[in-house]
């Protein structure tokens, strides 16, 4: 398919451009705009995920509940040392009475937390290197035979319901970007059709003078190609600007799981093309079309 993105004098004369004065421009503008939402949506979400998996899917914590201090200090130590030198186990670390009471003070206040007023359970956090099954296992072994009431929770599994959720998003999203592209070549294929119309007399003129359907295509899909361009430009610039802004709301919330929502440099490579992928995607949709409504006017 050759097409030249340079028109000839003559070439416009016999089609004259209006200068993005129809309002297909102005539809793929906002074509552009919501499907580059959809794109950053899946792309963000997807990266929130696995950086979520790769912090989460290393770490446990170990809870005991103990009432009595004394006693439940005693057994913390017992859990560190027998994963203390574990295989597999890269750090045991227990949250000191500090970090419980910041954890808990959103809740119950920073009075009178520890000791016997209050006890909390005593929290180990591991990071292990080996995440099996049986790995993971060996470690909830040792872990009870030093503390049989111990409880280990792992990370991994509080993430799976999000897990689902987020595949669900991006599965969403990926199809309305495939809604978006279809509307956008429905678009197409109605300007085309009225351009055909509206230049119908000129097109009978070409064809009585020896010029081929495809030499008539490329006048269209040029003109349609430019608009397209035009609109998936406007398009993208306020969808980055959208962005831009979510974004920084997102970091003002100061939440790990939302800050974590991002786009790195690959995901904003793959938006800033979509205006050629659009422009690309006119420019088929309309040589078709015309291809097409020429053979049947002859």
């Amino acid at each position: 398919m050759s097409f030249s993105w340079r028109a000839s004098a003559s070439d416009r004369r016999l089609l004259p451009e209006g200068r993005f004065a129809g309002p297909m421009p102005w539809v793929i503008a906002i074509m552009m705009f919501l499907t580059a939402l959809a794109v950053a949506a899946g792309l963000g979400l997807g990266e929130a995920a696995d950086g979520l998996g790769r912090d989460l899917a290393g770490k446990l914590t170990v809870q005991i509940v103990e009432a009595n201090a004394k006693r439940r200090d005693a057994q913390a130590r017992d859990v560190m040392e027998a994963l203390d030198g574990l295989a597999g186990v890269q750090s045991v670390d227990r949250l000191d009475e500090k970090e419980m009471n910041a954890l808990l003070a959103p809740w119950l206040g920073g009075e009178g937390l520890g000791g016997d007023a209050l006890p909390v359970p005593a929290l180990i956090d591991v990071t292990v290197s080996r995440t099996g099954d049986k790995d993971i296992a060996d470690i909830e072994q040792a872990v009870h035979e030093a503390v049989p009431g111990a409880r280990v929770d792992r990370h991994a599994q509080w993430l799976a319901p999000l897990a689902g959720l987020i595949g669900s998003l991006q599965w969403l999203s990926m199809t309305l970007v495939l809604m978006m592209a279809m509307a956008t070549a429905a678009a197409v294929v109605l300007a085309a059709r009225a351009a055909l119309n509206t230049h119908r007399a000129t097109i009978d003129v070409m064809h009585l003078m020896g010029a081929t359907d495809v030499q008539i295509a490329r006048l269209f899909q040029r003109r349609i190609a430019l608009d397209a361009l035009f609109g998936g430009a406007i398009g993208l610039v306020l969808a980055v600007i959208v962005m831009l802004v979510l974004g920084h709301r997102l970091d003002a919330i100061g939440s790990e799981l939302l800050g974590s929502v991002g786009l790195g440099l690959r995901a904003w490579a793959l938006i800033l093309i979509l205006p050629l992928a659009g422009g690309l995607l006119a420019t088929i949709a309309a040589r078709i079309t015309v291809i097409r409504t020429l053979r049947k006017m002859l």
